[in-house]
């Protein structure tokens, strides 16, 4: 049988309107798959007349026949999710019904942005313009294999692996001069891991292989 997958891509800086293309598209297909990036400035939807912008979100959220899964690339910010969330509800009760998190996607932790906004600080002139979510310091964690990631938070030892990676992120900020007060961001971060817990978690290769078997058709995000 044909297997059905589209990549729909941005080959820019960003904010080429990709969010607005597969919300065109999404209702040919079963499922929105987004496969890469952070919580930057988002894909911007109308729905019901109601300005939405999604970060994290597939763009497909709001077709009631379409699955939406956040894959393995992409990273969360635990708290920025929560809050993109609460909103869809308030406008579609049944958004949590149809979204689904990859196990092995990687967290932005509050050193994570500490050290976004140290390291920017550092450059001076020199500045890379990044948006201080902590999206570059998670990827770095991704991949020098350092990272927390979604199937994390169901373990028993998630506190002590935070533990352990915040003491690494504390060490590495001592070598800056720029001054953060991320442990006034703690609190939430762990109210929203504690929401997250409530979502479902799956391991998103089998998840599509499945799914790809049953003949669905995909449209990856990026």
């Amino acid at each position: 049988s044909k297997i059905m997958i589209d990549v729909l891509l941005g080959l820019q800086w960003g904010d080429e309107g990709k969010g607005k293309i597969v919300d065109y598209f999404a209702a040919q297909y079963d499922i929105i798959a987004r496969f890469q990036g952070g919580p930057n400035a988002g894909h911007t939807l109308y729905v019901d007349g109601q300005k939405v912008v999604l970060r994290t979100i597939p763009s497909g959220v709001f077709q009631s026949h379409c699955l939406n899964l956040i894959g393995n690339g992409v990273v969360i910010d635990p708290v920025a999710l929560k809050a993109e969330l609460t909103q869809l509800v308030g406008i579609r009760a049944d958004v949590l019904s149809r979204l689904f998190l990859s196990q092995k996607a990687h967290l932005i932790l509050p050193t994570h942005r500490a050290l976004d906004a140290a390291s920017e600080a550092s450059k001076g002139d020199a500045k890379i313009g990044s948006t201080l979510k902590g999206i570059g310091p998670a990827y770095m964690d991704k991949t020098g294999r350092n990272g927390l990631r979604v199937g994390d938070i169901l373990s028993k030892d998630f506190d002590q692996k935070y533990e352990q990676l915040k003491q690494k992120h504390i060490a590495l900020l001592r070598q800056y001069s720029h001054e953060t007060n991320w442990q006034e961001w703690e609190a939430e971060f762990f109210e929203a891991i504690e929401y997250m817990r409530s979502l479902q978690i799956v391991n998103a290769e089998y998840w599509l292989e499945n799914h790809i078997k049953n003949g669905k058709k995909i449209l990856a995000e990026g």
